[in-house]
């Protein structure tokens, strides 16, 4: 070990040397900042540790990297040499690998202390002082900065000087929700929010005109006790327009206006335009339906102008789909004494019709990974009111990475139809209210899908959905649907499927496909929130939340039964459960090229009645590329229960009724397009009370946590921008299905070992993050 660190102390100083003999007469490398903050004894400690955070985040230039103190990619820039040609090898590794000095600089302290002073006094610290200086260590310089910290000031009152007669009235209910209130800290950022504030409330309440720059705040500091009055006004030199409240007088619509044409002006087209209500719309064919655009504008003739019914507007023409482009012109007039505002929106389409031809690679929540070849047509305009119309076909297969041949291929064959209506479609009348960025959206689909799973049997499903998908607001979206109709058939059995019946570890399973057709009658709720994605928090959030009861009606109106006792529809049985599950993400940015995820994902379904356990398609799984990474798809559980892995036939088949699952993982980023991952797995799934398909040790009961499968592994992702491929190499540390007190692994783990490696590694390739 010593001689290691030996080693390493004499390869630095090599390396170090060599960095010196290139750096430039009269220059020296910059190697960081120290910054010394002497505070007034009315600032706590956490301030000064924000103060100082906030200082070093700001100071310039920002030192090149190092490893254990060595500025290796300086050594790398440095030992590679000029390059001869601008794009050859050498050019290249200089640029990517290379990494040019960055020299101390007078002028870089100088500009940094005045930089610094104009936080401190904008956070309130007036008549801080900040001086810096260079020290030198052989080739290196660090800037050494001296800080003096002043008391902060603090808000003694806040007055609204509002000469305006029109914003008299308005100002008196703005002024209530300001964000400066007595007591609270002075910062200048605060006060410039505080002025977009004010601008954005008088603009929601007609004054189409008025700037955050029209607003003036003037401080006057309390001698003695270090607090301050502000008083906000409006400017004397702001234009007569803004202090006019504007009212919407007329609003033209044009849906197939094109961006070559520069008739945006009133011209003889206005002479086709078709009154619907008090909008007035230019469309001479009639392809769209005049309520459509009653859906999307929020802004009402008659009414004051709003710019929160404004933006709506142009987020929902932007949402429904069928327009490309949207460009909005206002023209101001005079009605009588009152200031009037004639609205147009000239809209580009989108063809009406198209199709598209993808091939892709496939990364489904089952574990499996694949390709798949997709057809998809479109028609954006079915019925005049933006409705979508789509049809997709696909053909595909999936297959287990690193299965080892014990896996099944599966091959997908499917037709998708569904259409969309940007609006709430019901047999009974729904009177709701529009708001938000999109219109609510009525989807009806239509599909069947199948799969062929290898040389064993085909299962077909079915499904068909009604249902209705808004947003409450912009981070938060809710899906209903009140009726979905799901129909399982599994069919082309063939001898080696048969064969099955012969093996004691298959044959529960063989049976349960048998009898594995069902009918699936269910409502479906989902809740999604999560983190804005403009938000510049180092901590986001992601939560979505499903409520799933079925064969509650079909109960009440059925009552036939077939040979087993269960109860029928047409001949096909029924099932009945309430299945409930959560999925919640965490992502805590540590620095700008470190991102810790975590998610913890929780479900469970109660069959009772007609069912003894959830139909195949509603049940979990674990293992696999998107779940537990250091077992194969679907090799844990229920319980202690463990597929076979001795090469034998596997069914992809059966899950559990219950699950528990966390994933921890850190995420280092390495450049643009290269990122690591090390992480850690932990989870299972149970039966909720049916031991006959899988024995004993599967049913879910207080002591859960002893049969958690436990795995961890590194990881390397490839960005290229469109989407992400990911390679996860992992291991298992604890397997639930082992003896008790040698279900943790740790003293098997033997990286050298090739029927270790053989065992235990698991590759996952897949494309797109695991959560």
């Amino acid at each position: 070990m010593k001689k290691g660190l030996l080693y390493i102390s004499f390869f630095l100083l090599l390396t170090g040397c060599h960095i010196a003999r290139h750096i430039p007469t009269g220059e020296k490398l910059y190697v960081g900042t120290d910054i010394n903050a002497q505070v007034d004894s009315t600032v706590s400690k956490t301030e000064k540790g924000q103060i100082e955070t906030a200082l070093a985040e700001m100071a310039r230039p920002k030192p090149n990297k190092t490893l254990f103190g060595y500025p290796f990619r300086v050594g790398l820039y440095y030992w590679v040499g000029e390059p001869k040609k601008e794009k050859g090898f050498r050019a290249w590794f200089r640029r990517k690998l290379g990494e040019a000095p960055v020299f101390a600089s007078a002028k870089a302290l100088s500009s940094n202390s005045a930089i610094w002073m104009s936080f401190l006094e904008n956070e309130g610290y007036f008549r801080s002082t900040v001086s810096g200086s260079l020290k030198e260590d052989g080739y290196k310089a660090t800037g050494v900065y001296q800080v003096q910290v002043q008391p902060r000031y603090y808000i003694d009152s806040v007055a609204f000087l509002m000469d305006s007669t029109t914003l008299r009235k308005p100002m008196i209910e703005i002024r209530k929700r300001s964000l400066l209130q007595k007591d609270n800290p002075y910062r200048f950022d605060l006060i410039k929010i505080e002025r977009e504030r004010i601008a954005d409330a008088l603009q929601r309440q007609g004054f189409f005109y008025f700037q955050p720059d029209y607003l003036a705040v003037l401080a006057d500091s309390v001698q003695g006790n270090h607090r301050t009055r502000l008083y906000l006004a409006v400017k004397p030199e702001t234009p007569p327009a803004a202090l006019l409240p504007y009212s919407v007088r007329d609003i033209y619509v044009y849906p197939n206006y094109s961006l070559s044409s520069n008739t945006t002006n009133r011209d003889t087209s206005l002479s086709q335009a078709v009154q619907f209500g008090k909008l007035n719309i230019v469309d001479p064919a009639g392809i769209y339906n005049p309520k459509l655009f009653r859906d999307i504008i929020a802004l009402r003739p008659g009414r004051r102008y709003n710019s929160r019914a404004q933006d709506q507007t142009l987020s929902r023409f932007i949402n429904v789909g069928s327009f490309k482009f949207v460009r909005n012109r206002f023209e101001p007039d005079q009605q009588g004494d009152s200031a009037v505002l004639d609205v147009h929106y000239y809209l580009t389409p989108y063809p009406k019709k198209s199709a598209r031809l993808e091939v892709a690679g496939t990364s489904r929540s089952n574990n499996l990974v694949g390709s798949q070849l997709s057809l998809n047509w479109r028609n954006r305009n079915v019925f005049g009111r933006s409705e979508l119309f789509t049809i997709s076909a696909n053909a595909g297969i999936e297959f287990q990475v690193g299965s080892r041949g014990q896996g099944v291929a599966n091959y997908r064959y499917g037709i998708q139809n569904s259409l969309t209506f940007p609006r709430l479609v019901s047999p009974i009348p729904i009177k709701y209210y529009q708001r938000g960025q999109a219109l609510p959206q009525t989807i009806i689909s239509l599909g069947y899908d199948l799969i062929v799973r290898g040389e064993l049997y085909h299962l077909n499903s079915f499904l068909t959905t009604y249902g209705y998908s808004w947003r409450s607001s912009p981070q938060t979206e809710h899906i209903f649907q009140p009726i979905s109709i799901n129909y399982v058939l599994p069919s082309g059995f063939t001898e080696k499927f048969y064969a099955l019946e012969d093996d004691p570890s298959t044959r529960q399973q063989y049976i349960n496909i048998l009898r594995s057709e069902q009918l699936i009658l269910s409502t479906l709720y989902t809740y999604n929130t999560g983190s804005s994605p403009r938000t510049t928090s180092a901590y986001t959030h992601r939560l979505s939340i499903n409520v799933e009861p079925a064969g509650n009606l079909a109960s009440l109106l059925v009552n036939k039964k077939n040979e087993l006792g269960e109860e029928v529809i047409f001949g096909v049985p029924y099932s009945q459960f309430i299945r409930m599950d959560l999925d919640s993400r965490h992502f805590f940015k540590l620095s700008p090229g470190m991102t810790w995820a975590n998610r913890f994902f929780g479900g469970f379904g109660i069959p009772y009645g007609n069912s003894d356990q959830l139909p195949f398609v509603k049940q979990y799984f674990v293992g696999g590329a998107n779940s537990l990474r250091a077992f194969r798809p679907r090799a844990v559980g229920p319980g202690i229960f463990t597929r076979n892995l001795d090469g034998t036939v596997q069914l992809q088949d059966g899950g559990g009724d219950i699950k528990l699952e966390f994933n921890t993982e850190l995420r280092p980023k390495f450049n643009k397009y290269l990122q690591g991952a090390l992480f850690l797995d932990v989870g299972n799934v149970w039966m909720y009370s049916d031991n006959t398909l899988y024995g004993a040790g599967t049913q879910f009961k207080s002591d859960f946590y002893k049969q958690l499968a436990v795995g961890t592994g590194v990881g390397l992702r490839i960005d290229v921008s469109y989407f992400v491929v990911r390679f996860d190499l992992a291991f298992p540390l604890r397997k639930p299905w082992l003896p008790e007190g040698q279900q943790w692994v740790f003293d098997q783990i033997d990286p050298g070992n090739r029927a270790w490696r053989r065992d235990n590694l698991i590759l996952n390739v897949a494309v797109g993050y695991p959560f």
